[in-house]
């Protein structure tokens, strides 16, 4: 079996350089160690699962990359450059942008509203026909299923809300986006119609991270799996590696409830081939 705890992360296969690259980044808050020695790379049209369970730092890691929280030692490359992330809005220049699980968007406003919101072109005085065109751009781009860019995001469904919030952090032209836990609280439709649009986000050359809890989705789309465990590197696997592995990873043990039935589905497979 693979050590999949090796902390050198693989090469990618298509040569390029890592659009970010960590290099034992670590976090502490007071006394309190958060993040240790993190070693993380994702390049141009890869994306990279931060999977791990509760308290294991990965929202600490996506605050520090964009900008909320500094670390408190280790480096942080960004396009083969040395950065300091020292705000969210310097995070925001640099290319890397973040949606939150929240979304932050205003529910009384429209979607070109929203997609705008404090980046308004000529904000004096509104360019209200250019930034619905540069709006139906960005939707179309991504296919998305957006009935009109004047309807309010209250009337909107779950994946079409996140289809607005991802359309907005990719006006400022980004090279990285990080979506927290993108698919919580959605139904199977709205779920894949996301899955669909973080695929074509990809395609578009961006690298991608999201955390997300649900395996099932990270398989779906991911191209590497990074475990987090206790504010450390834990692993990195690919989705075709096995799902016992994987959860073991992520919970420190190796027999379990979840991996005895990971262990007995894969058998089943094995015997009905």
């Amino acid at each position: 079996m693979a050590d999949h705890a090796d902390r050198s992360p693989p090469a990618h296969p298509g040569g390029r350089e890592p659009v970010i690259s960590l290099r034992n980044v670590s976090k502490n808050f007071g006394a309190v160690s958060a993040l240790t020695d993190i070693e993380l790379d994702v390049h141009p049209g890869e994306v990279v699962a931060l999977v791990g369970d509760n308290g294991a730092g990965k929202s600490t890691l996506v605050k520090v990359l964009a900008g909320v929280h500094q670390p408190t030692s280790g480096t942080i490359r960004f396009d083969g450059r040395e950065v300091a992330l020292s705000s969210p809005s310097a995070a925001l220049d640099l290319g890397i942008a973040t949606v939150f699980q929240d979304l932050a968007l205003c529910e009384n406003l429209d979607v070109v509203a929203n997609i705008y919101l404090g980046r308004e072109a000529s904000p004096w005085k509104l360019d209200e026909v250019a930034m619905e065109v540069r709006a139906w751009t960005l939707l179309n781009e991504l296919a998305a299923r957006i009935p009109s860019v004047r309807e309010p995001v209250a009337s909107l469904s779950g994946g079409q809300r996140q289809t607005v919030a991802i359309a907005r952090s990719l006006l400022l032209e980004p090279k990285l986006i990080m979506l927290d836990e993108p698919t919580a609280a959605l139904g199977v439709a709205q779920t894949a119609e996301v899955l669909n649009l973080i695929e074509r986000v990809r395609d578009r050359g961006l690298g991608v991270i999201i955390i997300s809890h649900n395996m099932e989705d990270v398989r779906a789309v991911a191209d590497r799996i990074v475990v987090l465990r206790l504010g450390r590197n834990n692993g990195v696997f690919t989705p075709d590696d096995s799902p016992t592995d994987l959860i073991a990873a992520i919970t420190g043990a190796t027999e379990n409830a979840v991996s005895r039935r990971a262990g007995r589905r894969a058998a089943t497979l094995e015997g009905s081939a």
